[in-house]
């Protein structure tokens, strides 16, 4: 089931998540409406709090075809590249504004799977900015949260506006 994004600056947006105590029916449905959502947008992640779900779940899917989903609960960054990546990143929560963010190019992540698991993965590229970017949401965090004051500053401003005149018609 494809569910509607939070608009910034929902509160929701700046909380951070519970932690899954289990992976269950409930989780696992979770994490079908996270991906019928991103594959609707469409995107290469998402996080459950964009969706109004207050829980530490990810998935990512930077796939060519779209058929390869990485569900993750409780996913959080064990060891990061000093090597860094640029890309840039937006959010079906802050519509209409997009930035160039750097990140570690490479991520080594611990996360429960979809069969309760703990797993290590190793990331890197798109993958490794898509799960950074998700686990930032998990934490309360956008990604203009990485980017210098007054660029994110004007960001904001160009989006309430067009959220003001959006609101007008």
């Amino acid at each position: 089931m494809i569910r509607p994004f939070l608009q910034w600056p929902d509160k929701r947006l700046r909380t951070p998540c519970a932690p899954v105590e289990t992976v269950d029916d409930a989780v696992r449905a979770t994490w079908e409406d996270m991906l019928d959502s991103m594959y609707a947008m469409p995107g290469v992640g998402l996080a459950a709090c964009q969706i109004g779900v207050m829980l530490r779940l990810a998935v990512v899917d930077c796939s060519e075809a779209r058929t390869s989903p990485i569900r993750m609960a409780n996913p959080v960054v064990l060891h990061a590249s000093v090597k860094p990546r640029s890309h840039v990143e937006a959010s079906p929560n802050l519509p209409g504004i997009h930035a160039e963010v750097e990140r570690p190019r490479a991520v080594t992540v611990g996360y429960m799977d979809e069969t309760g698991a703990q797993v290590e993965r190793d990331f890197v590229h798109l993958e490794a900015t898509s799960v950074q970017h998700q686990i930032d949401h998990l934490d309360g965090l956008v990604y203009l949260d990485r980017l210098k004051p007054a660029r994110r500053q004007m960001l904001l401003s160009k989006y309430m506006k067009a959220r003001a005149r959006a609101g007008r018609r």
